[in-house]
């Protein structure tokens, strides 16, 4: 059967893939130790939860408007105005079927055939192939561990080219877990000063840092406000990933760009989700910042576990849920008769053989890593250390 060729050149999403996997192989009574998801493992707060209930109840089940209910978007512009400093009228925000279809908007209705967008690497693997899906090429910029993962602004300036459409900022990142300094978002304003292209700055895990401030490109260069396009959503902070709410918000004609994407898409968000949404972000702070502090906890065992393994060395991420372990120190040794050379062929053995789900870094840009999350319990993690030192001691 003649498909579109514009899917030949896109991959399956890994973490989907391998947590499907982990939870078919829970569903027929194994043991596995799930940390390939980027899901919180806390339930939903139940006044976002009372909120659906109120809104199924009271009938408020039909369609709404694309760009989402008023009250939402108007809930939106004050979170964003409070946390970000940031000012935009309801007519500047769209809601999206969570974070993912904010940006896969934003694709299609900018980009074209010939078009750039520079993407940072390590990278969240849905970056490349949502810029590829819209007829565009993905730049990567490659970063470095020592420098905290952030780029160096003269990269940026050697990669922009006059086909450079926009390009993605994502701190707290996926998978590193880095969080840009101050000195490391001016470089990147220094950098894309002069040049128009559009600036994504995918906030997702905004809420979840540990180590310092978290700041914006917009915090150091207010200059840049009229070139950005906030993406941001309900499913890390609130532990609402399957509620699938998000919005978008930025320069007018962008974001009149997006919803004419999606009016002949999916059209409206969810109507009950809009009411989650809205109770959480009107809700009481300290739910997020309880989910916070056990996560930031977690961290601290879960790094420091991987760290006492002879072979595996992981930076201390800043934020996010996320440990990039680098595990090139057991490339080389054998197992099973055969060296270990890739981190797909590491993941495999872990979930094949020591009933581990985690990804291999190569789809994330960062061969020679892998992804593990933390967003579970501390007797899951230490469960996953443990079944991780049985691996490294059996590559001796």
């Amino acid at each position: 059967m003649k498909l579109a060729r514009r899917l030949q050149a896109i991959k399956p999403s890994p973490t989907l893939a391998l947590n499907s996997r982990a939870k078919a192989l829970a569903a027929q009574g194994v043991d596995v130790v799930v940390l390939a998801a980027g899901e919180p493992d806390f339930d939903t707060p139940d006044y976002v939860k009372q909120a659906a209930v109120d809104a199924i109840k009271a009938g408020f089940t039909k369609y709404t408007a694309t760009p989402g209910i008023p009250e939402l978007r108007e809930a939106i512009c004050r979170k964003l105005e409070r946390d970000n400093g940031l000012r935009f009228t309801p007519e500047q925000v769209l809601v999206t079927a969570g974070g993912k279809q904010a940006i896969y908007n934003f694709c299609q209705a900018v980009l074209d055939e010939g078009d750039e967008v520079l993407i940072f690497s390590p990278y969240w693997v849905s970056y490349p192939d949502m810029v590829r899906l819209a007829g565009a090429t993905p730049v990567i910029v490659a970063t470095r561990e020592e420098d905290g993962f952030a780029p160096d602004p003269d990269a940026i300036r050697r990669a922009l080219t006059p086909r450079t459409r926009a390009i993605i900022i994502n701190s707290p990142g996926n998978p590193t877990g880095a969080v840009y300094s101050r000195a490391a978002l001016e470089g990147i304003a220094a950098a894309v000063r002069d040049h128009d292209c559009l600036i994504i700055s995918d906030d997702i895990y905004e809420k979840l840092v540990y180590t310092g401030e978290r700041l914006g490109l917009s915090d150091v260069a207010p200059d840049l406000v009229p070139r950005i396009v906030v993406v941001n959503g309900m499913s890390k902070a609130y532990s609402m990933t399957g509620w699938r709410m998000g919005y978008a918000a930025g320069p007018r004609p962008v974001i009149a760009a997006m919803q004419l994407v999606q009016d002949q898409s999916t059209s409206n968000a969810s109507s009950i989700g809009q009411k989650a949404a809205l109770a959480a972000l009107q809700g009481p702070p300290d739910t997020i910042a309880a989910m916070a502090a056990e996560y930031h906890a977690r961290r601290d065992f879960f790094v420091g576990g991987l760290n006492a393994l002879d072979g595996v060395r992981c930076r201390m991420p800043e934020g996010a849920f996320y440990a990039l372990a680098d595990v090139r120190g057991l490339y080389g040794r054998p197992y099973k008769g055969k060296a270990i050379t890739d981190s797909m062929q590491l993941s495999e053995i872990l979930l094949d053989d020591f009933r581990v789900a985690a990804v291999p870094g190569d789809p994330f840009g960062a061969e020679g890593y892998i992804r593990m999350s933390f967003a579970t319990s501390r007797a899951v993690l230490a469960k996953g250390l443990t079944r991780l030192g049985e691996m490294v001691q059996a590559l001796r």
